[in-house]
């Protein structure tokens, strides 16, 4: 029998090959949330990872493109941890906002709040960092606002929050509010910044405000 065509297209890649991807990608999250860019070379991401240097650039073109990366993937994360609060329908809407904390605060707990926000990390770096990070950032901020815009809005037609509410006031107010607490957080190695936010934000809501 003649031999079978080859298919076309890119020949199927080695699963130990991708696992070394996603090696450096946890590495790099781990070091980043923690210590921030800046401070954090390739070579101690490779020792801590256990990838060889020929892979790191197999994958990524340099230091700039292995962030870019690990936005991205901070991203889909972060995503699944928020979506996964506020779309849980067996809690009024500002409830789920309220799990979402909780959720947030137990994953910065299990770490004993060693580690913050790769996106605020990043932000506070920015004099520093390559200028291609500054619309990823402000892309991803904006995507968490307006996902708790929605939220917000949803509860503001279920009647839990005042008719003069404004949920897209109310949710950027929330991420300035909330990167802050989660730095102090970081700082103090301790809840109790996160608990104070959230504690007033969500007695604001009562009354309405902030308004626009």
């Amino acid at each position: 029998m003649p031999p079978a065509p080859r298919r076309r297209g890119r020949p199927r890649r080695d699963p130990a090959d991708a696992e070394a991807r996603n090696q450096l990608i946890r590495s790099g999250l781990e070091h980043l949330t923690e210590r921030g860019y800046s401070a954090i070379g390739i070579d101690e991401i490779l020792r801590h990872a256990g990838v060889p240097k020929g892979s790191f650039y197999h994958y990524f073109q340099n230091k700039e493109a292995f962030g870019l990366a690990l936005i991205a993937a901070y991203q889909a994360y972060f995503v699944d941890l928020l979506e996964g609060a506020l779309s849980d329908d067996r809690l009024p809407h500002l409830d789920r906002l309220r799990l979402f904390v909780q959720r947030a605060t137990d994953g910065m707990a299990r770490h004993d709040f060693r580690r913050g926000c790769l996106v605020g990390n990043l932000g506070q770096e920015m004099a520093a960092l390559p200028e291609s990070f500054r619309a990823e950032l402000v892309a991803v901020f904006a995507d968490w606002q307006r996902r708790t815009a929605r939220c917000l809005s949803n509860a503001k037609g279920a009647g839990d929050l005042p008719a003069q509410a404004d949920p897209d006031a109310l949710a950027q107010f929330f991420w300035i509010g909330w990167e802050g607490a989660i730095l102090r957080a970081k700082l103090e190695q301790g809840p109790e910044p996160i608990r104070l936010f959230a504690d007033l934000f969500f007695s604001m809501l009562k009354e309405g405000e902030p308004n626009r």
